[in-house]
Parts: C-alpha cells; structure tokens; sequence
C-alpha cells in the first residue's frame, strides 16, 4: 500500500527570514494523523535568508540529518563541533542525552535551502555526537546511494537506529529500484523535480508512504533528486 502525501498538505510556517514546510506534526503545527512514520519524526523542507538563522536551542533524545539542497549552512554545537556544509553534504547530529547548537545560513546574500530529518533513536540517553561526509552527485547519479545506516556501511553517516537512508539523482528516464525485507516499510521525499513512485507521479515536496510493498521502483519523470527511507 502506497499513502501519498501532496506538498500542498504539509504544515507550513513563514517567519519572513525562514519559510518550512513540515511533512509531520512539528512546532505549531499539529495533526494527529500526521505524527510521524516508523521511526521517521520530522521532515521540514527549510528555507532560510541570508544571515539568518536558528539560534542556540537545545535538542535531547533525536537522530538529525541535514541535507543541503542550495546555499551554505553553518551549524556549531556543544560538543565542540561545528563548521558549514553545502550541496552534497550530510550532517548527522545525534542529541543523545542532550546538545545545544544553532544553525544559521553560511550566507550574508543568498538563501539556503535544506531538508532536516529527525529519526527516534533506538534508545534514550545515548552520548551526543556529530559527523558529516560529502557525497558527490556522481555517486548518486542513476543509482540509490545510501547516505546513513546503522552500522555505516558503505561509508554511510551512522544512525543509532534501524533505518536506512538512500539519495538519488534521477535523469528523465532514468530508474531505480529497492527491495524491502520482509515487514520493512518505506518512505520516498522528493527533493526536487518529479519522480514516478511504483507508477504514480510525485513531485517536489510530495512523499509516500509505503506499507507492506516487497520492492520501490522509482523513475524520473524529470531531472529530479529523490530520498528513500528504508523503516523497520
């Protein structure tokens, strides 16, 4: 089963300096029937001005990816880590038992454009820790790329839980496909462009949800960029 969740229904924030969408419950935004997926929490598209961006807040307990699509995004934290990531950069920062750190735009002039993902660890109170790592549109180009997993495979980002996540970049034309594992489930987020999902047209900011599929077969319908979440 496929649940196809439109750009146009996501929550949506303007602040003037940040414009979000937010595919699942998060902030101001809240809808019961939208509080997450597996272990997937939070998917908000974000677009923030230049020299702007997120003060020091604190997370505790979160797996958080960043997945820069435009611009330059600066990020620092209480562990002592910190620097800016830019397109084809993914930053995984794990809240653990508790971390303080901001995010601004890398920026004075131009805008950053950027996907943040939260997973639910496996468990609370893990040590709060940082990585990044570069991966270059050419190792994404017509394939399935994974970019984190548990156990870091494949020079993977490592998650603290049993997810795996997967980046493409999609010529017209040009397919992929995943297999599930038995009682796996997935997610697909388009990033950019249109993407046939098992036959059906997704577009930018559009996701899916998929239940009790045995395999994905994603197509570009356009030059596109697609993420595939593989959930227990």
């Amino acid at each position: 089963m496929m649940t196809i969740r439109r750009a146009n229904e996501r929550g949506h924030a303007n602040f003037g300096w940040l414009d979000s969408w937010h595919s699942f419950s998060f902030g101001s935004y809240h809808d019961p029937k939208h509080m997450g997926f597996s272990d997937l929490r939070v998917i908000n598209e974000d677009r923030v001005l230049g020299g702007e961006g997120f003060p020091s807040h604190s997370h505790r307990d979160m797996e958080i990816l960043s997945f820069v699509l435009e611009g330059a995004l600066q990020h620092q934290d209480s562990t002592g880590s910190g620097g800016v990531i830019r397109y084809g950069d993914v930053q995984r920062m794990s809240a653990g038992r508790g971390v303080t750190h901001s995010e601004m735009n890398g920026s004075r002039d131009e805008s950053v454009h950027f996907l943040q993902i939260w997973l639910l660890p496996e468990r609370a109170g893990l040590p709060a820790s940082y990585e990044e790592k570069h991966f270059a549109p050419e190792d994404k180009r017509g394939r399935l790329r994974l970019i984190a997993s548990r156990d870091g495979a494949e020079g993977s980002l490592t998650l603290h839980q049993d997810a795996r996540v997967y980046a493409s970049i999609l010529d017209k034309g040009q397919e992929v496909a995943h297999a599930f594992a038995r009682g796996r489930r997935g997610w697909v987020q388009v990033a950019r462009g249109r993407v046939l999902v098992n036959g059906k047209e997704l577009a930018a900011g559009d996701g899916a949800a998929l239940s009790e599929e045995a395999s994905v077969a994603l197509a570009g319908a356009e030059p596109s960029e697609v993420l595939l979440f593989d959930l227990k």
